[in-house]
């Protein structure tokens, strides 16, 4: 479990190791030191449980100190499922704590590891969970450093005990030393959000005296220290997410910027307001046996080739189903720079429509999802409040041919890790479907969200690019918010575009695009290439202030203008396969 050797050898002070002093006090001391550091109990415990690694190791050590740790459920919800993500922590005990925060975290996220240093480091059996660190401050070795960026470029979680080192004594209590700058320029370089976890918990005033009379001897005295804390109980406090955005802030230096989160963590675990903007936990996933029996009230559609499957269900309440489309269309929103901010992503129009939800069966998961509805069965008197796209945009009379043959779409997804080229394919073709036992719907329209994370540039030549080539045949609404250009946009748009060939200007913003290390959305360049000319319009773009000020195009297609592959594909083929 532990190398008490080397403990030994890394934490005696110099003197013991002087030639004059060593044979005589040596030997003695070092068989005091074994007592202190339990090593025939930690013997007997690497016999008994050597051949377990990871997770079932963190368990194992909990069970056989009897050690606990409290959490709230909501606050749980403040991990995030997916996606980089650093994780900052104060290190009281510098022992169990440890064990207890890498078990809480890897419940939520299987992918953790621990930045780790001195205690941590030295238990073997965790070796898969870590990721072994020299020192935070800069002079650590560039593989390490690597191993670190490579885990996060990977989209997965690490914990980092900012100090380096347990905490000690000071006047405000029991606090870390001071921060090292090094978790924070690992942060800045993934550009990944920061998530603080405050541990209250404290070791023995015998500790925090031996600490300040010699400093090495208290770190050889945090393996009784972990014996002492036997059926102990530790509280832990999970704070928001602090996003990217706002730690990143350029009007502060670094050391300041560590300072505040520092300030911020210790403001967590006292209940009070951090330093720092953060974000709503996205709730947790809901039970997978509980999803897949939920789907046999959905009315099953077709299998696609690669084994996922399509359904229609409405709209119901108290169903895990629901929650958990509310959930994982939140998460895929907010990875892209949009989202309500919310738990999860459902609101009252979700009651009134269909959703088509894209289910992977082995992962018991779903993989993407449209909500749809038509229009006629859900206005009354030709009030069309009940629409979504009418909280976006105010419609013209011009827009009622639309309406009275029309289906709202909105709110599609595809989860990141299925992503390929043919999953909008999949979704379309249950689109498809649907348009099928609705013969009067002849025009499909809603909004399309454009990243309000965007640089203004890159959200600029998109919005003017779609204007000039797919506009409205007539002007049918106005945007509540519109997006307005400046005058010295407009002068740069119209000489950076021909305005003569489609396929020149495309490959001219697809470039633009590029250098500015963006990528234009997919639903963008799907839509736009269903129909024959003038069967697509982008009628007009409004921001919408309640999804991270996205921008969103009210779209048009007119069914009667797809192309005929697309037609064969999404229309006939649709009405065979059902």
């Amino acid at each position: 479990m532990l190398n008490v050797e080397q403990l030994i050898q890394q934490k005696l002070p110099p003197m013991l190791h002087h030639p004059a002093v060593a044979p005589w006090l040596k030997r003695p001391v070092s068989k005091l030191l074994k007592r202190l550091l339990h090593a025939e109990d930690l013997r007997q415990f690497t016999t008994d449980y050597g051949h377990l690694r990871g997770r079932d190791f963190l368990e194992q050590v909990l069970d056989y100190f009897e050690f606990r740790y409290t959490v709230a459920d909501r606050e749980r919800e403040h991990i995030p499922s997916q996606g980089k993500l650093v994780i900052i922590a104060n290190h009281p005990i510098g022992s169990l704590d440890g064990v207890a925060l890498l078990k809480l975290v890897a419940e939520v996220r299987p992918d953790v590891k621990v930045i780790a240093n001195d205690m941590l480091w030295s238990l073997e059996p965790l070796g898969p969970m870590l990721l072994p660190i020299t020192n935070m401050g800069g002079r650590a070795g560039r593989q390490q450093i690597k191993a670190i960026h490579e885990h996060l470029a990977e989209d997965k979680a690490v914990i980092v005990f900012p100090a380096g080192e347990v905490s000690r004594l000071r006047p405000q209590g029991v606090r870390d030393t001071r921060w090292e700058s090094g978790f924070l320029r690992i942060a800045d370089k993934a550009q990944a959000p920061i998530l603080p976890i405050h541990v209250d918990g404290r070791n023995s005033w015998s500790f925090y005296a031996s600490s300040m009379m010699y400093k090495p001897l208290s770190t050889l005295l945090l393996v009784e220290e972990m014996f002492r804390q036997r059926a102990g109980v530790l509280h832990f406090r999970i704070g928001r997410c602090i996003a990217y955005r706002h730690h990143h802030r350029t009007d502060l230096s670094l050391k300041n910027r560590v300072h505040m989160l520092r300030k911020h963590l210790y403001r967590v675990g006292s209940g009070k307001s951090g330093m720092f903007p953060t974000e709503q936990g996205i709730a947790l996933a809901e039970p997978r046996l509980a999803l897949r029996d939920a789907l046999h009230d959905c009315d099953y559609l077709v299998t696609t080739p690669d084994g996922k499957d399509l359904y229609f269900t409405d709209y119901r309440t108290d169903c895990p189903l629901m929650r958990e489309l509310g959930r994982v269309r939140e998460l895929t929103f907010r990875a892209i720079g949009e989202g309500t901010g919310q738990r999860r992503d459902l609101d009252r129009y979700d009651v009134q429509f269909s959703h088509l939800l894209l289910w992977d069966a082995h992962a018991m998961e779903i993989a993407g999802s449209y909500r749809l509805a038509p229009v006629a069965p859900m206005t009354t008197q030709q009030s069309y409040e009940s629409l979504y796209t009418a909280s976006l945009f105010q419609f013209k009379p011009t827009m009622e041919r639309y309406l009275v043959q029309g289906m709202e779409l909105g709110r599609s997804f595809i989860q990141p890790q299925y992503r390929n080229r043919y999953s909008l394919d999949y979704l379309w073709q249950g689109i498809g479907a649907y348009v099928q036992k609705h013969p009067g719907v002849r025009y499909l329209f809603g909004p399309v969200s454009l990243s309000g994370e965007f640089p203004r540039a890159a959200q600029a030549m998109i919005v003017w690019f779609y204007q000039q080539w797919f506009p409205p045949l007539q002007e049918v609404a106005t945007p509540n918010q519109p997006f307005i250009y400046t005058p010295e946009e407009e002068q740069w748009l119209a000489a950076l575009f021909e305005h003569r060939d489609y396929a020149v200007d495309l490959q001219t913003l697809k470039s633009e695009l590029q250098h500015l290390d963006v990528k234009l959305p997919p639903l963008f360049k799907q839509y736009s290439e269903l129909c024959e000319p003038g069967g697509v319009q982008f009628a007009c773009f409004s921001v919408d202030p309640a999804f991270n000020n996205s921008i969103d195009a009210l779209l048009i297609v007119d069914l009667h203008q797809l192309k005929p592959r697309r037609k064969q594909r999404y229309l006939q083929n649709a009405v065979s396969q059902h």
